[in-house]
């Protein structure tokens, strides 16, 4: 089954309103050439707006970092689904590793985002991963499968039709190091196949992404891969000529798929 490709940018917590001026319109200039796959950028909520409004007229779309499991109510310094959408959003980044482990986002917490997300009509882009000592210690697919598991028990299999999965090794995001193309294709099977238990057709057709250190140097090589269909970029997100480099690489791998 074809599936179109993803570049993401995550920008984390970066940028400034020049910066991010001059980041997009790098971006948007550039990014001609990349009919073939779909850019997202995930800005700041400070930057949204702004984003919004430098990609009108492109086909690059906004996604949130983040979201509160409510629509509305006392929740000081929370944005909802309904707010994001209201504010230019399409996607939200659900479960990353950052949230999981530095703001204790537990399972279920990170299960009723998902669900919340769905409902706002927003296309969740769940992130699941292994720490370095649960793969040194042969954990990374039991890991794995509990986070896929949560999600699914809450919300049901078919909801995996309306989202996309980032696999992000912990131990090589912003570490420099990358899982070589191999070992990350065994975790994209991985996950194809564990979603196939619960129904074929939408693993065939889920789009499952890549993020622990991509760069230009390497996107290719994971690209090449059957079951990777891009990637979730964070630093090199954040330079628009290897963030283009990048899209390039997904470009010519949609375009031989």
């Amino acid at each position: 089954m074809h599936r179109r490709f993803i570049v993401a940018g995550n920008w984390k917590m970066h940028g400034s309103r020049d910066t991010v001026m001059r980041l997009v319109k790098g971006i948007t200039d550039g990014a001609a050439v990349s009919s073939d796959i779909d850019i997202v950028l995930f800005p700041t909520y400070v930057h949204l707006a702004q984003v919004h409004a430098l990609l009108q007229g492109t086909a690059i779309v906004c996604g949130a970092q983040n979201l509160y499991p409510g629509t509305q109510g006392a929740f000081t310094g929370e944005v909802s689904g309904p707010m994001l959408v209201d504010a230019g959003c399409c996607y939200a980044l659900i479960g990353h590793s950052e949230r999981r482990a530095i703001l204790h986002e537990g399972l279920e917490l990170v299960a009723a985002k998902f669900q919340a997300a769905q409902q706002a009509g927003l296309i969740p882009l769940l992130c699941v991963g292994e720490t370095q000592a649960e793969r040194e210690h042969k954990q990374t697919e039991q890991v794995i499968a509990q986070q896929l598991a949560s999600v699914m028990e809450k919300v049901g299999a078919e909801a995996w039709s309306q989202a996309v999965i980032a696999y992000e090794p912990i131990w090589a995001i912003g570490t420099g190091l990358t899982a070589t193309p191999e070992q990350a294709q065994h975790v994209h099977a991985f996950i194809r196949a564990y979603i196939a238990k619960q129904h074929v057709a939408i693993a065939g057709g889920i789009r499952i992404l890549y993020g622990g250190s991509v760069k230009p140097d390497n996107a290719a090589q994971l690209f090449a891969m059957p079951d990777i269909d891009g990637g979730l970029i964070g630093g090199a997100s954040l330079d628009a000529k290897s963030f283009l480099a990048i899209c390039a690489a997904a470009n010519k791998s949609a375009v031989m798929a």
